[in-house]
């Protein structure tokens, strides 16, 4: 299936000729881009099937550019990419229709098997969707769109179908904390790592969880806490 050309945005140039020659070797069309502006430029003036986006960029930063392609192009898939760990940001690029993440260094076969699952995710039929991945595929195409009520109700049925794998809890605290459901959140997150305690995007998750909603508590309401553990 001909797609439409791939937006490689990052400031390094090994990066965008690393992933470009990686995508072209599976028959997809590239551009590049080597910051926010330069891409938000080439955006409105192509039309793009997928974008993969630098987090951290002299500049623009991958969130503002991010927050500009949902104005610009809203149905573009997104892609980021980051040295630089994505949990502080991981639930926000959620809540704007980005769930796949991949972090530096990486060879070219992680980026190359990720981006034909983005591709093929859209063709998925949901009436035929009975296995576990193929759910949990769904709740990620569910997210791009901002569906997140359905997102959530793939997950779960992803989770009745196979509840010993941490990915789909995870998954489900992150919707569940866009959802504002902070305490089942957690509660998911620490399932998954019940289920695999190195499952390093759940601990992640949990950790700055807990430290926002610390933070988030008034002087009362932390001594009040501290009583109900005594």
């Amino acid at each position: 299936m001909k797609t439409r050309p791939v937006l490689i945005v990052d400031d390094e140039k090994n990066i965008r000729l690393t992933v470009s020659q990686s995508l072209e070797s599976i028959g997809l069309d590239t551009d590049t881009a080597m910051h926010g502006e330069e891409a938000l430029a080439k955006l409105k003036a192509n039309d793009y099937s997928l974008i993969l986006l630098d987090l951290k960029m002299p500049g623009m930063d991958g969130m503002q550019v991010l927050r500009r392609i949902r104005e610009l192009r809203p149905a573009v898939r997104v892609i980021v990419i980051t040295a630089y760990g994505t949990v502080e940001s991981a639930v926000e690029a959620m809540k704007l229709g980005t769930v796949d993440f991949v972090q530096k260094p990486f060879a070219s076969e992680e980026i190359r098997a990720l981006v034909s699952r983005v591709l093929r995710r859209d063709q998925l039929d949901g009436q035929k969707a009975e296995d576990y991945s193929s759910r949990l595929e769904l709740a990620k195409r569910c997210v791009a769109d901002r569906q997140f009520a359905a997102a959530i109700d793939h997950v779960r049925k992803a989770i009745s179908l196979d509840p010993g794998r941490p990915e789909a809890f995870n998954l489900l605290g992150a919707l569940l904390e866009i959802d504002r459901n902070v305490p089942e959140a957690e509660e998911c997150y620490r399932e998954a790592l019940k289920l695999d305690p190195s499952h390093g995007p759940a601990k992640e998750n949990l950790e700055r969880s807990t430290r926002s909603r610390r933070h988030s508590e008034t002087p009362s309401e932390e001594k009040d806490t501290r009583k109900g553990r005594r």
